[in-house]
């Protein structure tokens, strides 16, 4: 079929009615199916069972070292899961602290801690009169909730195929101290799936922001998150990048197992530099004796070491890639050539990208709503849920059975087909 916008009003007119009469026998279904959100499905969840096999009351719960994880202390998290995750995150075991189990809450510490205290001694940004953070667009609703939620003003940075647009990066950190921090999913990104490439981080290494307690939030959640074995996404490490540019204490890098054990009962890390760790642990005893130690003990016994958690993730993909490959499939043969939308193809992660015809997305999302199909909801992949363009929806296939994602898709390219011809009738009007 032609592109759309090619196609005659009376051809468009008599379309809408075919593709109408679909959608209404989609809505006879009765379908409750749902993509809002990067939730593993049961399939994944049950993968990591055996992990609740690894810790009976007979086992001896003591660490190499002799702590016992049963009891009080141990404030950065033991040594065994410090070199889990350290390999996972591709640092060395002394330049992190685990957490509890979500990276999400330890972010949200880092910028209250931030507001309430400074950084390494700086002045605590409830002090100042204007706190900003670029934020990467599209990108993770929930880390635009967490600096909307403490006031902190938003400035949209567009990403491109190699990840944020770093010129425009560049001329915000060296013209303004007000701006504090950058948000930053650098691998399979949500919600693209683009990787940073080379250039791109080295430049991030290599900023020169004009405030001096300006942080990159390096939200590293899907480093180990391959769909293919063969093809696979490589990032250059922050960390080492930044203390090679000679800004060590620039970066914050953020990882947890919540996508990879059990996305409630995970274990979380930061990684950051030797300063910073000693600023984040002055808060750390204040607020807590010690994280759930019992639990990193339980996933050092399940995973045993990196490579049990490299070939854990391999279960993951074969369950994960099926799904996109449907979805894209989907797209390509509905939607391809008709130039009323275009998506990412990503090669690992948990989302994939679509942009529809502007001023558009709202409206397929309620559409796809109204016939059973929840989606997240449009704008949600930009700051204050505001998208300029109404175009970009985040396509979530981990959830649903793989049957009823097929169906969903479905659905989604017909609810694109029908709100397209109508925004272009109505541009012919």
């Amino acid at each position: 079929m032609k592109p759309y916008v090619e196609m005659t009003k009376e051809e468009l007119q008599e379309l809408r009615k075919e593709l109408s009469a679909q959608y209404k026998e989609f809505q006879g279904r009765d379908l409750k199916l749902d993509m809002s959100r990067g939730k593993p499905s049961a399939e994944q969840l049950d993968i990591s069972m055996g992990m609740m096999d690894v810790l009976s009351s007979s086992d001896d719960l003591t660490c190499d070292d002799g702590t016992d994880c049963r009891n009080y202390g141990v404030l950065d998290g033991i040594k065994e899961a410090k070199e889990l995750l350290a390999d996972m995150m591709e640092v060395a075991p002394d330049h992190i602290i685990i957490y509890g189990n979500s990276s999400l809450n330890v972010m949200y510490d880092t910028v209250s801690r931030s507001m309430t205290h400074g950084v390494m001694g700086s002045t605590p940004w409830c002090k100042l009169d204007k706190v900003k953070f670029l934020c990467p667009v599209p990108g993770y609703d929930r880390h635009f909730s967490i600096t909307e939620y403490f006031g902190i003003e938003m400035i949209n940075v567009p990403m491109t195929p190699t990840g944020p647009d770093m010129d425009l990066v560049e001329q915000l950190v060296a013209a303004d101290d007000s701006i504090k921090g950058i948000w930053c999913v650098p691998k399979y990104s949500n919600p693209q799936g683009i990787s940073y490439s080379d250039e791109t981080v080295r430049r991030f290494a290599r900023l020169k922001p004009a405030a001096s307690d300006f942080r990159i939030y390096w939200d590293n959640a899907y480093t180990i998150h391959h769909l293919y074995d063969n093809e696979q996404d490589h990032l250059i490490e922050i960390l080492a990048e930044c203390k090679r540019a000679g800004n060590p204490d620039m970066v914050y890098k953020f990882a947890s197992t919540s996508k990879v054990s059990f996305p409630g009962s995970g274990i979380a890390a930061i990684a950051a530099s030797e300063n910073n760790l000693t600023d984040i642990m002055k808060q750390l005893k204040i607020q807590t004796i010690g994280h759930d130690k019992v639990n990193q003990l339980r996933h050092v016994r399940f995973f045993g070491d990196i490579h049990g958690m490299v070939e854990h993730m391999r279960k993951h993909a074969d369950i994960m890639r099926p799904k996109f490959e449907a979805v894209i499939e989907t797209l390509e043969k509905e939607l391809g050539g008709l130039e009323v939308g275009e998506w990412t193809s990503p090669k690992g992660g948990y989302f994939i990208s679509f942009d529809s015809l502007d001023g558009c997305a709202k409206t397929i999302v309620a559409k796809c709503k109204k016939a059973g199909l929840v989606m997240t909801g449009a704008g949600a992949t930009y700051p204050y849920g505001k998208d300029p363009h109404d175009n970009n929806i985040r396509i979530a296939p981990s959830y649903p059975t793989l049957p009823d994602l097929k169906q969903a898709m479905e659905l989604f390219a017909l609810c694109v087909k029908i709100v397209s011809i109508d925004h272009i009738l109505s541009e012919k009007a």
